[in-house]
């Protein structure tokens, strides 16, 4: 949608403003009467309509046409054609709807300011529809575990307010699939949910954006803040915000209202704001990057979306949940995992928590093949089955160890690993390992393991590391 419609009833006026455009690299579409006209613009919607106020034998005059396309295609810039006699109509359709008008005869430079402007404001609206729908079906929200469990209750108590949340966790940990769950379960439900990738957006272009822009005929591009009106706005990775937008958002937040680029009157909006960031905005205020007036506004409910690392036990339902969501999306096989598979998924690093994972399973499902259960040697990291398949492959470091010592690390590593995998729950750890509770507490111990607050669990010789640096 990179064309421009130029609708006319005077065929040399129509094939002269083409010919100019084009010469400006435009392409062009041309219509003599209000049917071709709106045959083209129901055939494939332009970039911005061109278009006379007067149209000689056909149905519908200009301001018909003007009025079904902003009803109908509101985020095309209408830009209307008048004669001298005609600048009263011509401001009146600017009031209905339109972007600007050009006055009979035309000066070249003039027409290039108004249509060169038309298109920033017709890129600038389908750049803002776009982030507005990014991504705009809440995803389901999966897990059983003790940390899964702890996000979800907190995330139900703020549901039904108005309270502004900051969610703070790492990359990839889903923040912004929790702050479409506050949304989709809040009574703001049925309104816009509109996100905010405050990393994505330049800086000299994050206030138009988010403002929108008024230009001096009195034309409007929308911004989106008003996109998000009786909705939400998230602001994700908000720590990237430039800081002279952050001032003029803490202004929104005091009183809801703001001035679009070039406009003079403000704008009321009713809006929920939810934030997010990967960062420590303490430090980020202390380094003078971010306004600390803005933190207390933001920060009212803070909730922390925990790692995939801290909720191991929801990996195997969340491997299941993305095989079924590519086979429904992308037709990939509806394969199942294998107890192997699973177990090694749920005891690998995830630096790139659940969106690293997701990852990993489409990659799994388009390299592999057959519908066959998804073996260990498919994952990432892991070597294809040989003829040494079953072998273990030991560290420099035990190899020079005596047997003792080698069985001892061997144990200590092994059981860290299933303790991790299930959360720190001692009881399924000892069931899986085929140990009595008793016994495994008195292996842990007797190994330096010792149960971390956190449900995980640690090597006992980084705590007295860590005891003698304190």
């Amino acid at each position: 949608m990179s064309d421009i419609l130029i609708v006319d009833d005077e065929r040399d006026i129509r094939e002269l403003i083409s010919d100019i455009l084009q010469d400006e690299g435009y392409t062009t579409r041309l219509a003599g009467n209000s049917d071709d006209a709106m045959a083209e613009i129901a055939g494939e919607q332009p970039a911005l309509l061109i278009l006379d106020i007067w149209l000689k034998d056909s149905r519908m005059d200009g301001i018909d046409i003007l009025k079904t396309v902003k009803r109908d295609y509101p985020d095309v810039p209408v830009v209307i054609i008048s004669g001298h006699g005609n600048i009263e109509i011509a401001v009146a359709a600017i009031k209905q709807g339109a972007y600007d008008f050009i006055e009979k005869p035309f000066n070249i430079d003039q027409l290039m300011v108004v249509i060169r402007r038309g298109m920033e404001t017709s890129r600038l609206r389908r750049e803002n529809q776009a982030l507005k729908r990014r991504d705009t079906t809440p995803a389901e929200m999966l897990g059983d575990s003790p940390a899964f469990r702890t996000l979800i209750g907190q995330l139900d108590k703020v549901t039904k307010s108005n309270g502004r949340v900051m969610l703070s966790g790492p990359a990839g940990s889903g923040k912004e699939l929790a702050a479409r769950y506050i949304h989709a379960n809040s009574n703001r439900a049925d309104a816009p949910f509109v996100s905010v990738g405050c990393a994505s957006i330049e800086a000299d272009r994050m206030e138009e954006v988010l403002f929108g822009r008024e230009s001096e005929e009195g034309g409007v591009t929308p911004g989106l803040l008003e996109e998000a009106n009786r909705g939400v706005i998230y602001f994700d990775e908000v720590a990237d915000m430039p800081p002279g937008t952050q001032s003029k958002i803490l202004r929104v937040l005091v009183d809801q209202t703001f001035l679009r680029v070039g406009g003079s009157e403000k704008v009321q909006v009713d809006l929920r704001v939810i934030s997010s960031t990967s960062r420590d905005l303490e430090a980020e205020i202390a380094a003078d990057r971010f306004r600390r007036e803005l933190f207390h506004r933001l920060n009212v409910v803070p909730i922390t979306v925990p790692s995939l690392e801290e909720r191991r036990e929801d990996i195997p339902a969340l491997a299941d949940h993305f095989i079924q969501m590519f086979n429904k999306t992308q037709g990939l096989p509806l394969r199942s995992v294998s107890n192997e598979a699973a177990a090694l998924l749920q005891t690998m690093r995830w630096p790139g928590n659940v969106r690293q994972m997701r990852n990993v399973i489409e990659r799994v499902l388009i390299l592999g093949e057959g519908a066959d259960p998804i073996q260990v040697r498919e994952l990432p990291g892991e070597t294809g089955a040989s003829a040494d398949e079953g072998r273990v492959v030991l560290s420099g470091a035990i190899a020079t160890m005596a047997l003792r010592e080698a069985r001892e690390a061997f144990e200590r590593e092994y059981l860290l690993t299933q303790i991790n995998r299930f959360g720190g729950n001692i009881s399924r750890t000892a069931e899986f390992v085929g140990m009595e509770r008793s016994a495994l507490h008195r292996k842990l111990k007797s190994l330096g393991v010792v149960t971390s607050g956190k449900g995980g669990v640690r090597n006992g010789d980084e705590d007295a590391q860590e005891q003698a640096a304190g």
